[in-house]
């Protein structure tokens, strides 16, 4: 067996060996899978991936194409506000303000 990758948290380190389990590949987690301690930040919560050593190459070519599929995501893409609405409201008011304004005086 070979180290894959390193996850900080049980509940990542499950998701991923999941994500492997389901492509096909033999999965190993060592570290603090399920320890007593519920430390899910820094070195104490790490959990090291591994997979045997004939199945790290695909294995790792799945977590960069999982990575870059995450990254080209659509839906992640910030979307633009559309600003229209609030300038002719602003407008309008603006507008109806400086009539009154004309006829006050």
């Amino acid at each position: 067996m070979i180290r894959l990758t390193s996850v900080y948290g049980s509940f990542s380190a499950h998701v991923l060996a999941a994500r492997l389990q389901y492509e096909g590949f033999d999965v190993e987690l060592r570290g603090a899978v399920n320890s007593v301690y519920a430390v899910t930040v820094g070195e104490m919560a790490r959990v090291d991936v591994y997979v045997p050593e004939e199945q790290a190459d695909e294995a790792s070519l799945l977590l960069l194409e999982d990575e870059v599929d995450e990254v080209l995501d659509l839906d992640y893409m910030p979307r633009r506000r559309r600003y229209t609405p609030l300038i002719v409201v602003s407008a309008l008011v603006s507008a109806i303000g400086f009539g009154f304004v004309e006829v006050l005086r």
